[in-house]
């Protein structure tokens, strides 16, 4: 591992940042935290945490002794000054005349000795980085001391890798316990700068940031070092999958749903890695994935153990693979409550991380995000497990210590935090998403909650729009069956499965319906009909394979047209192909509801959008003897009739649990025109 600290760029980093009121001992800790965050040798997703010691003031400008600390659900690659909480040093010192704490003693503590009252929550270590007498305290979980450390002999190999330069100290609860064992410590190694918990991690300090960073890097280089050079090579033999993982994914996914007490969806965030392939690969893979996880901090996300899938399992495996592994949840959660005096209340007891034998492993999470943070922690949790064969055996903390930080009450509320958004684990599929219909919805649907793929044929507007949202954009010729299997496969290698489509893509084509030309009446047909038929094949195809089980589904909603019922002159080449798409519609809803598959559409009326440009609202305006303003507001309300209205319906459709076969209409109101 590289030292990564150049002067020259603190100095830069400094001036940047210098305007904002950010003192030069700030910015430095601001600084050395990037760096650390950026080596995934060291810091796993959102793990790790860095602190500095300074002067403060009070709301009422007294001086106070105070330290700025990591808050919690930051992540130190990218963190800002705004990433870190003030609390009150002075207060926090007197803690360490405590011989015990109880959870809501700390939180409580934490919480009251923050400088402000709206600043996120400091991090669960705060205690520890409190205790330790030194300007800057960095604590990351690096890779190579995990691999030493989950070890029979750990501590010995840690001092043999540093030289008998750090002081060890063997697991012991975070928080409070780890605290005052830390604090005991530093009494008798007053002169040592690291510290290494067994299967937890690394401390080091300093009275400068270079320091603590430097010695960081340090004990991390002499650990992998030690490591390269005393391991012995493992018996690897990586097996090839003996099925397509878009043929997998859905059925993993339908039935992960299905054994959720309330059939709550997820997000299946999917990897391969060559250190993926290799742990499948080892021999005794399986004793492996039952010994818990690398540090008991990343219980929280990965739950105490893996799920293991054989290479060729069929649905009735998954099913039996995922029953399994609840009764020994359950079994592994009444067995430790009972220390509790039966006091704690279970979790959902479903897998988090599901590897399958020959393909690679799933992360499982509410959102996106937290599905491709606990795969990468199943890949950081590959390598040190097999770093640690290569040296021993790995040896983990017992299941007893990662129940008490998996039900410990600092930790948990950070699950507390996770928004229950009403779209929250759903993915949804926009064609059309371009324009402003498709844009509209897809901006609805994110803020809904919903994991948004937006597809579509103009690249630049989409990636533009995808960007601002944090959605997904695929190129997409929806007239092209080939194009549309290759986006809807993306969807299941990034999402695991699919919820809703809204197939809304579509073009506007004029001319009398005698004399229009046969070329244009099929490009709209092609469109405007098959397009539609097209995106929802390939659509039930995948929900089928999550409703294997028969619980889960899916929705597809289309973009009707008015012209559908109410004909416009000159017209038809738009209208027909829209009402052959309404009966398409339910045609869907009868032949699909068995497969639990909602069927519906929104029937609206000259909404402005990349189909009614200005230009053609004139010409539809001026064939129907209108105003421009007339036609787009000629309805009961009066009013023109947005994107946004429409996205609406579309959101209102999808939470319609009980709700197919109908179409909603959105034009202001039009009674000639409604449906009979």
């Amino acid at each position: 591992m590289k030292n990564l600290w150049a002067k020259k760029d603190a100095d830069i980093f400094f001036n940047q940042v210098r305007r904002l009121g950010i003192t030069r001992q700030f910015a430095d800790c601001v600084y050395a935290s990037r760096l650390l965050g950026r080596e995934t040798q060291l810091v796993q997703h959102g793990g790790g945490n860095t602190s500095v010691k300074l002067l403060a003031k009070t709301f009422d400008e007294t001086p106070i002794d105070a330290m700025f600390i990591k808050a919690s659900g930051y992540n130190l690659d990218q963190i800002t000054a705004e990433g870190f909480v003030g609390v009150n040093q002075s207060a926090l010192d007197r803690l360490k005349n405590h011989t015990d704490m109880s959870d809501e003693f700390l939180i409580n503590a934490l919480g009251q000795s923050r400088l402000s009252f709206s600043s996120p929550n400091p991090s669960v270590e705060t205690l520890v980085h409190s205790f330790i007498p030194a300007r800057y305290v960095f604590h990351t979980h690096p890779v190579a001391i995990l691999a030493l450390t989950n070890q029979k002999n750990g501590g010995e190999l840690i001092q043999k890798a540093t030289g008998g330069k750090t002081i060890v100290i063997p697991y012991v609860m975070s928080g409070f316990p780890l605290a005052l064992q830390i604090s005991r410590a530093l009494k008798h190694n007053k002169d040592n700068n690291t510290i290494v918990v067994l299967k937890h991690g690394v401390f080091t300090f300093s009275d400068t940031a270079q320091g603590a960073y430097d010695s960081m890097i340090r004990v991390v280089a002499n650990s992998e070092k030690f490591i390269r050079s005393t391991r012995k090579k493992l018996k690897i033999n990586p097996r090839k999958p003996s099925f397509k993982l878009e043929n997998l994914a859905p059925v993993l996914r339908g039935a992960l749903i299905t054994a959720s007490a309330k059939e709550q969806p997820c997000i299946l965030s999917f990897r391969n890695s060559p250190v993926i392939k290799n742990f499948l690969g080892f021999g005794d893979v399986s004793r492996l994935i039952k010994c818990g996880p690398i540090t008991p901090d990343h219980v929280i996300w990965t739950k105490p153990k893996a799920l293991l899938l054989p290479s060729n399992c069929n649905s009735i495996e998954i099913v039996r693979g995922i029953n399994n592994y609840i009764k020994d949840y359950k079994r592994y959660f009444e067995k430790n409550n009972r220390r509790y005096s039966g006091k704690k209340v279970m979790r959902d007891p479903l897998p988090r991380v599901i590897f399958v034998d020959g393909l690679g492993v799933f992360g499982v999470g509410e959102s996106l995000a937290k599905a491709r943070m606990v795969s990468e922690l199943a890949e950081t949790f590959a390598d040190v497990a097999l770093k640690s064969e290569s040296l021993g055996s790995y040896a983990p903390a017992p299941l007893r210590d990662i129940f008490d930080i998996e039900y410990w009450g600092p930790e948990t509320a950070k699950l507390d935090e996770i928004k229950n958004s009403p779209l929250r684990g759903q993915v949804a599929v926009i064609t059309g998403g371009a324009g402003g219909i498709g844009a509209a919805t897809a901006k609805r649907f994110k803020e809904a909650g919903a994991e948004v793929v937006i597809m579509d044929f103009n690249k630049k507007a989409t990636v533009a729009l995808a960007d601002k949202l944090g959605a997904m954009y695929l190129w997409t010729d929806v007239t092209d069956k080939k194009s549309l299997r290759r986006a809807f496969d993306k969807v299941i290698r990034e999402y695991g499965g699919l919820d809703i489509v809204i197939s809304n893509a579509g073009a506007a084509w004029e001319g009398e319906i005698g004399t229009v030309s046969e070329k244009i009446l099929r490009q709209s047909f092609e469109i405007n009909f098959f397009a539609h038929q097209s995106v929802s094949q390939a659509a039930v195809e995948i929900m089928k394979k999550q409703n294997l089980i028969g619980k889960v589904g899916g929705v597809i909603l289309f973009n009707l047209s008015k012209q559908a019922i109410n004909p416009g002159r000159n017209f038809g080449p738009y209208g027909l192909p829209k009402a052959a798409t309404m009966f398409l519609l339910k045609q869907y809803a009868l032949d699909h509801g068995k497969d639990g598959i909602r069927v519906a559409g929104v029937n609206a009326d000259r909404i402005r959008s990349g189909l009614l440009t200005d230009n053609l609202i004139a010409k539809r305006a001026n064939a129907r003897g209108l105003s421009n303003l007339e036609y787009v507001t000629g309805n009961l309300l009066g009013k023109e009739v947005v994107a946004e209205d429409v996205a609406q319906a579309f959101l209102d459709l999808a939470l319609s649990k009980s709700t197919t076969g109908a179409v909603m209409t959105v034009d202001g109101g039009n009674i000639e025109a409604s449906l009979r």
